[in-house]
């Protein structure tokens, strides 16, 4: 009953039958500590804005951002499973492998280029735009700082994987930290009754469409609750380890980002919670005075640097298994022989992310991931009906709570959400589609070199 990879193929070898030569240096803090720092990155201090806008009032709002926590959640309980019994560097690229063949995973591999670029882009965006409240920078100052954060953060990732795990571990800890206790002194000095939240909740949605969009930004600024798994073949016992930091870094980021939305609510009014480009700091001067605006300023700048930390850490993985499958450039699955890292691969997705500071805009780079990354993720989702038809000899050491509902909802979401995207955002989801078709192509290339 073991099927899903031809004979005829080189690359029908399930990858599961050998060893990542990366070593297995990370436990549960740092598995979980990478989700939860790349998804508090920049999302919390630029998109409820966006949702706010999209959605028009405080109460379809809170939905959206509780529709994508439930969202989240699901498909974290669902990929556990996949990334239990396939403990391997590059996560989703590995079990759209086993699961549909070489090519839909070397289609994810292509797509991702463009994917992790744009997200590790954003996030350098907003720190630039950030920074401004310390440093005068005009608009092409402020890409020059992307720019210039993203090639320090690589560097780092470059020459260590506990440098890069121990930056990480040390960031999340305390923007966690500094933003509950932000949000708590939102509550405590605000004037709740001049904020949003003074009126009775309005949960009309009065544009579906709006609403859908809404839904896209919030899940972009949840993404990144799968990024242990792109350090399977890093971690060790992750048979065990990994399921637990999924969920529990899950959990994590809904609280938080709950919280955090709550308070800057609480604060301003939605007028102007809908315009502002940074929401955080606003909501906080209105609440203590500019000394408070210095201060969450400088906890976005925190985050966003662990954010982007945890995405050059976990990202370049993909990279290097498309490598060691000789889908990709063989020299990216290269290890460095002494600071045994995938140097190669963390440096091109420096590059690319640089680049991609320099041309596009916060907004487009974040429509850009979503519409290209949660069909994917769909994808994986389903994988797990798929994979326990065609591989129930498969050795799970976590099966998925709730199945087959708690995947199917994380399906009909996702699905609902992408639907939407096609009517209220055609050009993005074109663009989307245009790169999944060039890497069409672009397999066979490869297969054939």
């Amino acid at each position: 009953m073991h099927s899903a990879h031809p004979a005829t193929s080189p690359l029908a070898v399930p990858r599961t039958v050998r060893e990542d030569r990366l070593p297995r240096q990370l436990g549960i803090w740092s598995a979980a500590a990478a989700s939860v720092g790349l998804t508090i990155g920049s999302g919390i201090f630029r998109v409820p804005s966006i949702v706010i806008a999209e959605t028009g009032s405080v109460g379809a709002a809170a939905l959206c951002w509780i529709l994508g926590g439930i969202i989240t959640l699901c498909g974290a309980l669902t990929i556990a499973e996949l990334a239990a019994a396939f403990p391997r560097a590059g996560s989703l690229y590995v079990y759209l492998r086993e699961a549909y063949g070489p090519m839909t995973a070397f289609l994810f591999g292509w797509s991702w280029i463009f994917i992790r670029a744009a997200a590790s882009a954003g996030t350098a965006l907003v720190f630039a735009g950030y920074l401004r409240t310390f440093i005068p920078l005009d608009d092409s100052q402020q890409r020059v700082a992307a720019v210039l954060v993203i090639l320090v953060v690589g560097a780092a990732n470059y020459r260590s994987l506990r440098l890069g795990a121990l930056i990480q571990n040390a960031s999340t800890v305390a923007k966690v930290a500094a933003l509950l206790i932000l949000s708590g002194v939102i509550f405590a000095f605000g004037d709740g009754s001049a904020g949003a939240l003074a009126d009775p909740l309005d949960f009309r949605v009065t544009d579906i469409g709006g609403f859908g969009v809404g839904l896209i930004a919030a899940l972009f600024a949840f993404d990144g609750w799968q990024a242990a798994t792109f350090m399977g073949g890093e971690i060790r016992d992750p048979g065990r380890v990994l399921p637990r930091a999924l969920v529990s870094a899950t959990l994590v980021i809904i609280t938080v980002y709950l919280v955090a939305n709550a308070a800057y609510m609480y604060a301003l009014p939605l007028d102007a919670a809908a315009v502002s480009t940074t929401i955080a700091v606003d909501a906080m001067t209105v609440a203590v005075g500019a000394g408070g605006a210095a201060a969450i300023a400088a906890l976005v700048l925190l985050s966003t640097f662990g954010g982007l930390n945890a995405g050059l850490l976990t990202g370049s993985r993909v990279y290097y298994a498309m490598a060691e499958d000789k889908l990709f450039f063989r020299a990216v699955a290269a290890v460095h022989p002494r600071y045994q890292t995938p140097h190669v691969a963390v440096a091109m997705l420096g590059v690319l992310s640089a680049i991609s500071a320099s041309v596009r805009t916060f907004e487009q780079l974040a429509e850009t991931f979503v519409l290209l990354f949660y069909p994917f993720i769909a994808l994986s989702v389903a994988a797990v009906f798929i994979l326990r038809r065609t591989r129930p000899e498969l050795v799970r050491p976590y099966r998925t709570w709730g199945y087959p509902v708690i995947p199917a909802i994380f399906l009909i979401g996702t699905l609902a959400m992408l639907g939407n995207a096609v009517v209220q955002r055609t050009d993005a989801v074109l663009l989307s589609l245009a790169i999944v078709a060039v890497g069409v192509p672009a397999y066979f290339i490869w297969r054939r070199k």
